[in-house]
């Protein structure tokens, strides 16, 4: 299994940014894709955008042209830099590392909350 923890939330204005980090311990080398979820309230939980081993990455369309999703492998760490961020941005934000494929499984970090006043 791999544990993840979630850092880089906060409250911030609609226009600004807040990069989250997402540390990964365990059993990371069984791992080909890490990515970002969010879920706000009364919404079920979103993909905002994912990275895979080949360095490949996926973005909602929200997400498009303002969010960028990276990792550093030294440091075991994803990161999801997000600007010019909107009200409707305003959710629970989840990492997840995981494996598809031969011996999928997936884990989740416990979530750092972003907020977005108008």
């Amino acid at each position: 299994q791999v544990q993840l923890v979630e850092s880089g939330g906060g409250l911030v204005q609609a226009g600004g940014s807040l990069t989250l980090s997402c540390a990964a311990s365990g059993n990371i080398f069984s791992t080909n894709v890490m990515a970002w979820y969010r879920q706000a309230p009364g919404k079920q939980r979103e993909l905002v955008a994912s990275i895979i081993s080949s360095g490949a990455t996926n973005y909602a369309d929200s997400a498009k042209g303002r969010f960028t999703i990276s990792r550093d492998n030294a440091k075991s760490t994803v990161y999801l830099q997000m600007n010019n961020l909107k009200p409707e941005d305003t959710a629970l934000y989840y990492c997840y590392a995981g494996r598809f494929g031969v011996g999928a499984f997936g884990s989740w970090g416990q979530g750092t909350q972003v907020t977005v006043s108008s």
